[in-house]
């Protein structure tokens, strides 16, 4: 297949921070792909450009959930358990129901969106995507308080948050205005490239509610606090 939109490569921080221009998201631990969606029809392509064959009925739920016709997606897809969390098992073994996290829109209806600023992408996104539940889901995101994130993302054991310039273009050419913080203490961390390692030597899900995170990170700061400048 040829593949007309190159994936947003994410930079990486040991450290959280917390800044006004910038927007932080949960990271979701999954397969990342963009979802091509054309006359109502979708293939998740990976980051290397294979399209996900085994994902073909979630590939046509997203485009039926989807309000238009034609649409390219970046996100992520995850297997959720009973909490909302990303199962990353559950999803390489297939045990569980499939669902595709959306955080970017590439094009809409024909129309290029790469250079329009992030903030401006995610509107257009949360418009098209169904606020019910379904097997797509909107990426939500907190303004200026990584830190406070961050904190709650280990709290519950998540695999960490990605920080994006609010005004970044999508240009995958380009030095990475997104940069993944990683929760060091995640535990389904542990054993994950001997999981791939024997896997290779073979031959309803409930949406996490980011909004409960982001009221306790805007309650925990409702005094202001120094804000300390990250470079891009």
């Amino acid at each position: 297949m040829v593949v007309p939109f190159q994936p947003m490569l994410l930079g990486r921080r040991a450290a959280p921070f917390d800044h006004p221009e910038w927007v932080f998201e949960v990271k979701h631990d999954g397969f990342r792909a963009i979802a091509y969606v054309k006359a109502g029809h979708c293939q998740l392509v990976s980051r290397r450009g294979y399209v996900y064959k085994r994902f073909q009925a979630l590939a046509e739920q997203i485009a039926e959930s989807l309000d238009v016709q034609n649409a390219v997606l970046d996100g992520e897809i995850v297997c959720l358990d009973g909490h909302g969390k990303s199962q990353f098992k559950t999803l390489l073994y297939r045990r569980g129901t499939p669902c595709f996290y959306a955080f970017d829109i590439l094009e809409l209806q024909g129309k290029d969106l790469r250079a329009l600023p992030l903030v401006t992408r995610k509107r257009h996104l949360k418009r098209i995507v169904p606020c019910a539940p379904s097997a797509l889901l909107y990426v939500d995101h907190i303004e200026e308080r990584g830190e406070e994130l961050f904190q709650l993302a280990c709290r519950e054991d998540l695999e960490g948050i990605v920080a994006k310039w609010k005004n970044g273009l999508y240009d995958a050419e380009r030095v990475s205005s997104w940069v993944k913080i990683k929760n060091p203490g995640y535990s389904q961390i542990l054993g994950r490239q001997e999981l791939f390692d024997r896997r290779n030597s073979r031959t309803g899900p409930q949406h996490l509610n980011t909004q409960r995170l982001f009221t306790r990170v805007r309650a925990a700061t409702a005094r202001p606090t120094p804000i300390r400048i990250a470079s891009r």
